[in-house]
Formats: C-alpha cells, structure tokens, sequence
C-alpha cells in the first residue's frame, strides 16, 4: 500500500485564501483537509445560524471547493475533507452541491458529497441530562442549571468515524461539524491503510501527523521562534503529512514554496496546546507525544516517529456556548510628549465618567499599546522618564456588562477626550464601534455512549 499525502490549507476560519489552490495545483495530494473550528468559531456559527437557520457554517467552504474544481476533475483520487459544516453541515453540503451544479459538468454533479452530524447535542439537552449526564464545568464544577436558559449551543468532539463512514461509502468532499482537529487527518489515513479503531499504535503516530499540520503553516514557519525574513513567508509553503501503513511519517511542503520544514518548527508545533504530553487525549486515542523523535531527512522534509497510544477515553470534551452579556472595545491614539502618561490619564477620564452617571461595568480595561502593556514584563525598557517615553501610543479601552447600553455608553466617551481630554489625542475618525455579545465558553464532558454519530452520502445533484 502506499502513503498517503495529505495536505492541510487551513489552521482557522480566516487563513489564507490562496492556500487550498496552491496546494491542490502542486501538492500531489490525496486528500485536502481545512481546519477551521475552534470554540471561538462554533459561537460565531451558533450566534449566525441563530439569526438565519441557513447559516452556520464556513463560507469559505463553497468558495475553496469553486477554486479547485479542475484539480478534481483532472485528479479523480483528490478528495476533501473539512469541519468547515460547523454548525450546520447540511446547508454547508448544499451550497457545495450548487458551486458543483453550476460547473454545467456532469461529472462534477455526480461527485459524491458526504456530511458526518452528531456532534450537535443541543437539541438533546434535556434528554441527555435526564439520562444522568451532569454536564458540569470541567474546570470549575458548577452546574449546567446555573446557565441552562442562556446556552447558545453545544458540540461534541467527535473523532474520525463519521470521516471514515463517509469515505467507505464513496464521498469525495467530506463535511463534518466539530471533530477533533487531528481527526481530519486520521479519518483518511485509517480508511486508506485500513486500521482497526484498536489499532492505537498506529493511530497514535496519525494523530501526531494530524496535530503537527492541524495549525497549516505554523509547521513551516509561521511565527517559528527563529523567525528571519529569509524565510520568506509571504509566499509560505501550507504543510503536508505523508504517511505509510505502519503509521510513520513525514512533514513536508511544495517544494520552493517560502518557509521552511526543519526539526524545529516540527517540535515546536508537537507542543502546541496540548497539555500533559504523555497523554494528549483525543476521540480516537490517547496518544503519547513524550517520545516522539524528529529527523531531518532532507530540506524541508522531517520524518518522525515514536509516538505511542492507548485506549481512547471512556468520555468525549463538550464544548457549550452561552451568552454571558455584551461587549465593546475602541481604540484612539495619543502622540507628543509624555504619551504614556496622558494615555493612561485618558483611560481613567473614560471610568470617572461612567460613574459619575452611575455606570459600572461589570468589567472595564484599559491598556497602552506601546508601553509594554500587551506584552508585560517583556518589553526591555521601562518608561520612566521622557526620553524613554514614546511619542505615539494607542489607547485600547475595553468593557464587559450585562446590560447593552452600558457598553454602548462607554464607546460614546471616547472621542470627547479629543476636545475634553490631554492634547495629543487623536485617530478618532473612524466609525464608532458597536457592542457585541459575549458567548463563554463551558467545557465539559459525556459518555461516548450517548453520543450518536451519523453519515449522509448522496451525489451533488441530490442535495439541492
């Protein structure tokens, strides 16, 4: 059997638009993933599909599948695989099928589109907790009754099974709702070499292939701690996994695009978020990255191997979103002498105005870009004096209430200080920013026994 390459174009909702094209066009892949989700990015889609039921999922999706239909007309083993679904991987499965239909080609109507669902339990809230799921913070251990009227939405993470349902059943673009980040990549090698869901040697060394590329091009360079402009990101290179039936693998890129695949930026990016490295826990796995060994066999392609793993957790992590109130944030500059002093002055103007007409947020911040604020502690010269004092600084005034017209009211105060504030205060032509509500966040988790995953294959021209 061969290895298969499998090329990752995306690391969030917002990555690079040119990234899925250049990948496809000169990749030589078998299978494209997108990774979009994070816990953000589900309560943006809850907070979409919420005002509009059609809605709910990654735009891009439809757009990335319109660049790349003569790479799949030309390459009929070329398949896709993205969470971009979000959270309504159906309406996402149609607007694909359209992209498809208007290409007047009958090939790519009968291209087969897949949606892997399940992950959405929102419906079943109040079954799954009367059947004795308490889904209680993971990290505080408060109840769900204290924000059950206010969830927004809340998402499983699944693993790679309804991937490789779908695949078994002939899709080439596989839609799925919240699945584990390295799960896109695992779904298509464990179909492809035929694994076992207990075969969790291998599956462990997949999953280190699908965590090192999960974030697209942080692996070949982007924001690599040895960072020179020689790496010459502006035309980086989006990472590829190539992995063979035993599980080993490689990480590389197309060849003479701009970055660089070293055994640096690999381990770099195996420590990304994960927590207790001997056992990084995922749907499918658990997987020990502790001996995990990199080789740089060539430029820009690094081979590894050691990773282990064992049985995959009895319970799977759920991610809730609630509303947890409103929002705001506005941002002005101040210049001339002493900046940071009548910064931080302008910040204190904006509280003292709020309270003296009764206004107190919930939570209210203000920060001096410039000064070290953003980064504390690391910025190498402290401003005490005015020779060291910058010239320029941005104010950033941020607040938090449970009441909309709070917030609104603290954006008002911002262009007063123009003419009732230090001199110096400026930028304030743009438009007022507006307030926002605030979805939290709430892990939390549930047996895999409750869990119900489902896989729909039908031909382009069948889902419209």
């Amino acid at each position: 059997m061969k290895s298969i390459r499998v090329g990752n174009a995306a690391g969030f909702w917002g990555d690079s638009p040119a990234a899925p094209k250049d990948l496809v066009s000169s990749g030589n892949l078998d299978y494209l993933t997108l990774e979009y989700l994070a816990e953000l990015t589900l309560s943006i889609l809850a907070h979409q599909k919420k005002k509009d039921p059609s809605k709910g999922y990654v735009t891009e999706v439809p757009c990335v599948v319109e660049s790349i239909q003569q790479e799949f007309r030309e390459n009929g083993s070329l398949r896709l695989v993205t969470n971009g679904g979000g959270m309504n991987p159906t309406a996402c499965a149609e607007q694909v099928a359209r992209v498809l239909e208007h290409a007047s080609d009958p090939e790519m109507a009968e291209l087969g589109i897949g949606v892997a669902s399940g992950d959405d339990i929102f419906p079943r809230l109040n079954e799954l907790i009367d059947a004795g799921e308490t889904l209680a913070n993971m990290e505080t251990g408060d109840a769900i009754s204290t924000i059950r009227n206010r969830i927004a939405s809340a998402n499983v993470y699944l693993g790679a099974a309804g991937i490789t349902n779908c695949l078994e059943q002939g899709a080439r673009i596989v839609l799925t709702g919240r699945v584990a980040d390295a799960s896109l990549v695992l779904g298509p090698v464990q179909f492809e070499h035929g694994w076992s869901d207990d075969d969790f040697e291998k599956l462990a060394m997949a999953t280190v292939a699908g965590h090192l590329i999960e974030c697209g091009a942080q692996v070949t360079g982007g924001i690599f701690s040895r960072w020179t402009p020689d790496l010459q990101l502006g035309d980086v290179g989006y990472p590829i996994a190539v992995i063979d039936p035993s599980g080993r693998g490689k990480i590389t890129k197309v060849p003479g695009s701009g970055g660089v695949v070293s055994t640096r930026t690999c381990a770099e990016q195996l420590v990304y978020e994960i927590g207790d490295p001997q056992n990084y826990m995922t749907p499918d796995v658990i997987a020990d990255f502790s001996q995990v060994r990199f080789f740089q066999d060539d430029p820009d392609v690094v081979s590894f191997e050691g990773g282990t793993g064992h049985q995959r957790p009895e319970k799977l992590k759920v991610s809730i979103a609630y509303y947890d109130g409103f929002f705001a944030s506005g941002m002005i500059v101040v210049a001339g002498r002493r900046a940071v002093e009548k910064a931080r002055c302008a910040g204190e103007m904006i509280r003292q105005r709020l309270a003296r007409d009764g206004i107190v947020l919930d939570q209210f911040h203000y920060e001096v870009l410039g000064s070290g604020d953003s980064a504390m502690g690391c910025l190498p010269v402290q401003f005490e004096n005015v020779e060291a004092d910058p010239w320029e600084v941005v104010l950033r005034v941020s607040g938090r209430s449970s009441h909309r017209h709070h917030t609104d009211r603290m954006l008002r105060e911002l262009a007063p200080l123009v003419t009732s504030g230090p001199p110096g205060v400026t930028g304030y032509t743009g438009a007022r920013g507006q307030s926002r509500p605030v979805l939290s966040f709430w892990p939390a988790l549930i047996s895999r026994e409750h869990c119900q995953i489902s896989s729909l294959v039908k031909a382009a021209k069948d889902w419209i």
